[in-house]
C-alpha cells in the first residue's frame, strides 16, 4: 500500500527501520512496565505519576483534564486513574479554588518516593537502549519522506 506522505510503496529499508524502531520502543516499555509492576503499579499509573510530577514544567498541580490529555485517555478514565492513585496515597486530589468543577492533582511525598525509584529504573533502561535509539532515529532521518 502506498504511503500518503510519499505516494510510493515503502522500501525494504523503511520496513526494517519501522520494525526496529517499534521493537526498541516495545522493549523499553516492557521493561518500564515490569518496573512499575514490581512497585505495585500499572504502567499507566506510573505514566500518570510522571505526568503529574513533570508533564507541565514549572507547575506543581495539573487538572484531571490535563492528565487525560497527557495520557491520551478520556476525562472519566483519568478521574478513575487519579482516584486509584489517591487511594494508594501517591497523589492528592483537590477542587480548584477558582472553578470548583475542576479537580487538581498533585504528587504526595509517598508518590515522590515511589516515582524516584521508578525513574531510576527507567533511566537505567533508557541508557541501555540509547545508542540503539540514536542509530534508529539517525537512520529514520535518512529515509526519503
Amino acid at each position: 500500500m502506498k504511503s500518503r506522505a510519499t505516494g510510493r510503496d515503502p522500501t525494504d529499508a523503511e520496513y526494517q527501520a519501522l520494525a526496529s524502531f517499534r521493537y526498541a520502543l516495545r522493549r523499553y516499555l516492557a521493561a518500564v512496565g515490569r518496573n512499575a509492576r514490581s512497585a505495585g503499579l500499572t504502567a499507566q499509573q506510573h505514566q500518570a505519576l510522571l505526568s503529574i510530577r513533570a508533564g507541565y514544567p514549572g507547575r506543581e498541580v495539573i487538572s484531571v483534564t490535563e492528565l487525560a490529555d497527557h495520557l491520551l485517555i478520556k476525562n472519566h478514565s483519568a478521574l478513575e486513574l487519579a482516584e486509584r492513585l489517591r487511594d494508594l496515597g501517591l497523589i492528592q486530589c483537590d477542587r480548584c479554588d477558582e472553578d470548583r468543577r475542576k479537580v487538581m492533582l498533585s504528587i504526595t511525598p509517598k508518590g515522590e518516593t515511589t516515582l524516584r525509584k521508578l525513574a531510576a529504573g527507567s533511566l537505567r533502561e533508557l541508557a541501555l537502549i540509547s545508542g540503539q535509539m540514536r542509530s534508529l532515529v539517525a537512520g529514520l532521518s535518512q529515509l526519503d519522506p
